[in-house]
């Protein structure tokens, strides 16, 4: 049997050290986290209960059995008193400040009455070594007061509990886990009380220090591994569930300990298994989100999500406890796609002819000042040509101004099938086309304008019950860009395309002129 309570001795050093362990890392890090102090508070008071109960094995004589006994209910009548404070501000909840004072006089009192146990015996009525144990052991014959601290340590313990298991219904799965775990530890020194209220611990020893170690095992893993004290459940879920833009929460260490629900679009790798794992990891397959939280700057981010794009602007909200020092950092995914599509719709809306789908002419004169600005440096070629449909006026007032809109959108589409990535088209004006091809000759232009040209007439065109032919003339005509006025040179450039244009339709219509060989020079 005197190996039996080495063993015992044992496990109680290991959880008193544990304890203190994780006070001192709660001091250093949970101080200023909701819970953290009354967590500091509770492990130290567990550490300095551990160790004087190990004092109290390990007395020879009942005095000494006695003395210790006196240091042990210094910390231990505290201990569910910060337990229930602690799970009360971690799920964000706050008591009266009568409330406190009820709470700790109960504890006071305890610490006073046991103190004082010999003048009054509420506490223990008889204390004396069992005779049946091979060591020092005491036996206690408990009085009523015994009774009360007893009810208010295991209410304050239950009641820990409970506030905490309310949470699970209200928060995301991957804060139930840490849930679960402190609840786990608070519970097992509970059940090892009832045993030894029971008596049925060996001979009489109080197991609660003995499951203290595995309590604080549990509580270690929560708290290191799932960031138990890092993020509040109850804020969270008012603050974070219901926004629409994604949050981030990293430690200082840059470890995920928190995140809404916005924000596995972003970054599919965060499930509840993602909380307490540095970030880097879990974006290690994303090479530019990696390179933003290396670079923590303000920025804009583009993703491919199933099959589409989302738009998101990144901002990063560094954390500072009260002294300064780095806390964490929050980091904001503002979903930006809406508003961006609205903003490319609204462009499109703005630089398109709406009949045909074409560029308007204000955004196709610019376009092509700006095609020639990037040829100039380099002295490339750039062809125009203008197109319209013959004897428009006529297929309006014979058809009707709807069938004269059927074939401005079938030349407009024709244009754009035929010229595809070679350059863009715009609407001029009325039924006149023009082209603007950047790097081609006149000699391709040409070719494209012919293209184009048989494509029309080869169309029929249905309007009511009549059927519709529609021909059209071509002027084409290029440069060599330079240096220069580009919007003098593109102005000159459409009137030689619409010479040439004039020309087609003096040689009969339904043709392709090419205006002469020019330069910049020729044109100015």
């Amino acid at each position: 049997m005197e190996q039996e309570i080495v063993i015992y001795i044992m496990l109680i050093l290991i959880g008193a050290l544990l304890s203190l362990g994780l006070c001192v890392y709660a001091g250093f890090r949970l101080r200023h986290a909701p819970g953290g102090i009354y967590y500091i508070l509770m492990t130290f008071m567990a550490s300095v209960f551990g160790f004087a109960y190990l004092f109290e094995l390990t007395s020879p004589s009942l005095e000494q059995i006695a003395f210790w006994l006196r240091i042990e209910y210094i910390p231990l009548p505290f201990i569910p008193v910060f337990a229930l404070l602690m799970s009360l501000a971690y799920v964000g909840r706050k008591l009266k400040s009568w409330v406190y004072y009820v709470l700790f006089l109960i504890p006071m009192s305890t610490t006073i009455i046991q103190a004082t146990n010999e003048e009054h015996h509420l506490y223990y009525t008889s204390m004396k070594l069992r005779a049946d144990a091979p060591f020092p052991i005491v036996q206690l014959e408990h009085g009523p007061y015994f009774h009360v601290h007893s009810i208010f340590l295991y209410g304050c313990m239950a009641a820990s509990v409970v506030v905490l298991l309310l949470e699970l219904r209200k928060v995301s799965n991957r804060f139930r886990l840490q849930i679960l775990l402190m609840v786990a530890g608070l519970s097992i020194p509970v059940f090892a009380g009832f045993l030894y209220i029971g008596g049925s611990s060996p001979y009489g020893i109080d197991l609660g220090p003995v499951y203290l170690s595995v309590s604080f095992v549990v509580q270690s893993i929560a708290l290191l591994r799932y960031q138990m004290f890092d993020a509040v459940p109850i804020a969270r879920d008012l603050v974070f569930e219901n926004m629409k833009e994604g949050i981030l929460v990293l430690n200082e260490r840059d470890v995920v300990t928190d995140y809404n629900a916005s924000m596995p679009d972003v970054i599919p790798a965060l499930t509840p298994l993602a909380v307490g794992q540095p970030i880097h990891q879990l974006v290690a397959g994303e090479e530019r989100l990696a390179e933003i939280f290396r670079q923590a700057r303000e920025c804009d981010y583009e993703i491919l999500r199933d099959g589409g794009k989302l738009h998101y602007h990144i901002r990063f909200y560094p954390v500072q406890r009260k002294k300064g020092s780095a806390a964490g950092t929050i980091i904001s995914f503002v979903n930006m796609t809406d508003r961006i599509e609205l903003e490319r719709r609204l462009m499109y809306l703005a630089s398109t002819d709406d009949l045909t789908q074409l560029l308007n002419r204000a955004t196709l004169l610019k376009r092509s000042e700006q095609a020639m600005h990037e040829l100039s440096c380099q002295g490339g070629e750039l062809s125009v040509v203008m197109f319209d449909i013959d004897k428009f006026k006529q297929v309006n007032d014979t058809y009707g101004h709807g069938a004269g809109d059927t074939a401005l959108q079938y030349a407009a589409a024709a244009a754009r099938d035929v010229l595809r990535d070679k350059g863009f088209a715009g609407r001029y004006g009325g039924d006149e086309f023009i082209l603007c091809m950047p790097n081609a000759c006149r000699q391709e232009a040409a070719e494209l304008a012919e293209r184009i040209r048989r494509k029309v007439a080869e169309a029929r065109l249905t309007e009511g019950s009549s059927q519709i032919r529609i021909t059209s003339s071509f002027g084409v005509a290029s440069v060599r860009v330079g240096t220069g006025d580009y919007s003098q040179l593109m102005h000159a450039l459409i009137q030689q395309a619409d010479l040439a244009l004039y020309a087609a339709k003096k040689m009969g219509r339904n043709c392709v002129q090419v205006y002469g060989e020019m330069t910049s020079a020729d044109v100015m």
